[in-house]
C-alpha cells in the first residue's frame, strides 16, 4: 500500500524519531517533553489531504489512527486524546494523535497554540520511542 521512493518532510524528521512502520503509514513520536504525541505519515507520495487517498487507503489509515490512539492510551493513559490532521504548517499529510491531561501545560487550548515546547532528554526520548514501538508490535497484529 505504501508508494516507492516514500520521502519524509524534513520537519516532520527533525522534530520527531521513527517508531514503527505499519501497512500505510510511518509512526513517530513528537519530540516535544508536554506531551505523548504519535505522528502518522502515510508513506503515499503526493497525499495532502485524507480526500487524496483511495479507499483503501483511507480505510487503512482510519485503522491506523485507531491504533495509535490505543497506543497513548495504553501507556500514558490521558484524560483526552486529541486526533487531528491540519497540514497548515507543513502540508505532506500526517496526523497528529496526542495525549492530553488537564494538567498539562496547554490545557484546555490546542497543542500547537504555544509554540514547540522543550525537547526530551536523547536518552529519555529513545526510552519512550522504544517503549512505543514494543506496544505498536503488538497493535500491528490488529492491521
Amino acid at each position: 500500500m505504501a508508494a516507492e521512493g516514500f520521502v519524509l518532510d524534513p520537519r516532520l524528521e527533525e522534530t520527531s524519531v521513527p517508531v514503527a512502520d505499519w501497512p500505510l503509514s510511518q509512526l513517530r513520536l513528537k519530540d516535544d517533553a508536554r506531551f505523548h504525541w504519535l505522528l502518522l505519515v502515510p508513506r503515499a507520495q503526493g497525499v495532502v489531504e485524507l480526500t487524496d487517498l483511495d479507499g483503501d487507503a483511507y480505510a487503512q489509515l482510519t485503522a491506523e489512527i485507531l491504533a495509535a490512539t490505543r497506543l497513548v492510551q495504553e501507556i500514558a493513559h490521558p484524560d483526552k486524546v486529541n486526533v487531528a490532521s491540519l497540514g497548515n504548517v507543513v502540508p505532506q499529510m500526517h496526523v497528529h494523535v496526542i495525549a492530553r491531561f488537564a494538567s498539562d501545560p496547554t490545557w484546555p487550548d490546542p497543542v500547537w497554540c504555544h509554540g514547540p515546547g522543550p525537547t526530551f532528554p536523547p536518552h529519555a526520548l529513545a526510552v519512550l520511542a522504544d517503549r512505543y514501538a514494543k506496544a505498536a508490535r503488538v497493535h500491528f497484529a490488529a492491521l
